[in-house]
C-alpha cells in the first residue's frame, strides 16, 4: 500500500478522465504545490513552494525533474517571484542556475520574463505555459500511437511520463495513446541509474495507467534487443540541437548505439519547447554533472568503498545519426526538417 503524507494538505487534481499520476507541480493560489519524486513510488509528499529560492534548491535537489516539468516549474517560480515583489532579473538567474541542461527551464523562465517586462500578468502566463505544454504533449501522444503497431514491444530510457511533464508525457505519451486504442504494447524500462527514475518512476507510471511492462537493468537493453525482443526504442530529451543532437539522461546513447546495430528504429519525442536555435549541434548543450554522492551512495548507504572517487554527468549526447525521428506536436520530423520548424 502507498502511504500519502503532506506536508501541508492539498488537493490531487486531474487534467483528464485518462490522467491518473498526480500531478507533478501546479499553481495554487499564490505558491507552488509540488509532488516530491523522490519519494516516489512508496510515498506521496506534498511540498507548498512560496519562494523562489526554495523552488531553485527543489530543482537542483531533483524534487521536481524532467525537462517539461522543470520548465512548468520554472515559469510558476517567476510567477512566484513576480506575487512575491522579488526582483525578475534576480529570479532568472537563480532558477536558470538550478538545472544548466534542460533547455525547456530556459524557455519558460524567458517566455514569463518578457510578459512581465511587457507589463503583463506574469501569473497568468505561467498557467497558459503550463496548458501549452499539456496540449503538445498531448498531440505527441497522438502522433507517435500512429508509429506504434499491435503487440509492440518499446524500450524508453529514465522517465519521460506525467511525472517528468506534468500532462501526459514526452516518450510515454505515445504508449499511452497506444494503450488507450487498444494497441496492447508492452515496455521494457530501464533502471536508469544512478537515481533509478525508470524503476521507481516509470515502471509506477505504467503499472497505474495498466500498461504490461517489465524493470530491467541498464546493461541488459542490449541482450533484449538482440534477440528481437524490442521492436522500438522510444525516449525523452532535455535539450536538442538543430542538428538532431539530443542530450538525455546519461545511458541513452548507449541505447541509441545498439539499437541501429540491431535495427531497430530509436525515436526521441518532445515538445517544442525542447528545441534549442542556438545551439547548431550537441557540441553547444552544457552537459551537467552531479555529486559523486550519487553514485557512491543509495538509499543513504555507502556502496563504493571509502576513498573511492566517482563521475557522474546526468546526461549524454546522442548524435543525430542513430535518431529514426523526432515525435513532436509539429509531427515526427527527421534530423534535417528541425532548423526549419523550430529555428529562429
Amino acid at each position: 500500500m502507498v502511504s500519502v503524507k503532506y506536508r501541508q494538505t492539498v488537493h490531487i487534481t486531474m487534467t483528464a478522465p485518462e490522467q491518473k499520476v498526480p500531478l507533478a507541480v501546479e499553481w495554487k493560489d499564490d505558491h507552488i504545490v509540488m509532488l516530491d519524486q523522490r519519494m516516489l513510488p512508496h510515498d506521496f509528499v506534498f511540498e507548498n513552494i512560496h519562494s523562489v529560492d526554495k523552488l531553485a534548491a527543489s530543482i537542483t535537489d531533483m524534487v521536481v525533474r524532467g525537462a517539461p516539468a522543470i520548465g512548468i516549474a520554472a515559469a510558476y517560480g517567476m510567477a512566484l517571484a513576480y506575487v512575491n515583489g522579488v526582483d525578475m532579473d534576480k529570479a532568472k538567474e537563480k532558477l536558470e542556475a538550478s538545472r544548466p541542461t534542460a533547455k525547456d527551464l530556459f524557455t519558460a523562465v524567458d517566455r514569463i520574463a518578457d510578459v512581465w517586462t511587457s507589463g503583463k500578468d506574469p501569473v497568468a502566463a505561467a498557467i497558459d505555459y503550463a496548458s501549452e505544454i499539456e496540449e503538445a504533449c498531448r498531440t505527441i501522444g497522438e502522433t507517435g500511437a500512429e508509429l506504434i503497431s499491435k503487440d509492440m514491444k518499446i524500450l524508453t530510457h529514465c522517465n519521460a511520463g506525467a511525472l517528468a511533464t506534468v500532462y501526459w508525457g514526452t516518450a510515454l505519451a505515445p504508449i499511452r495513446f497506444a494503450h488507450y486504442h487498444g494497441k496492447k504494447p508492452y515496455v521494457f524500462v530501464d533502471e536508469t541509474r544512478p537515481r533509478y527514475q525508470g524503476a521507481r518512476l516509470t515502471a509506477w507510471e505504467l503499472r497505474m495507467e495498466g500498461i504490461p511492462n517489465a524493470i530491467i537493468v541498464d546493461n541488459a537493453a542490449g541482450h533484449f534487443m538482440s534477440r528481437g525482443e524490442v521492436d522500438m526504442v522510444i525516449t525523452g530529451a532535455d535539450r536538442i540541437a538543430m542538428n538532431g543532437d539530443a542530450a538525455n539522461k546519461i545511458g541513452t546513447y548507449e541505447k541509441a548505439v545498439v539499437a541501429h546495430e540491431n535495427g531497430i528504429p530509436f525515436y526521441i519525442a518532445a515538445p517544442a519547447t525542447t528545441f534549442d536555435p542556438t545551439a547548431e549541434s550537441g557540441d553547444a548543450i552544457p552537459i551537467e554533472e552531479r555529486s559523486q554522492d550519487e553514485v557512491l551512495e543509495w538509499g543513504g548507504l555507502r556502496v563504493g568503498p571509502e576513498g573511492a572517487v566517482a563521475r557522474n554527468p546526468a546526461f549524454d549526447v546522442t548524435p543525430a545519426r542513430y535518431i529514426t525521428g523526432f515525435i513532436t506536436e509539429k509531427g515526427v520530423l527527421k534530423a534535417d526538417e528541425i532548423k526549419g520548424v523550430f529555428g529562429d
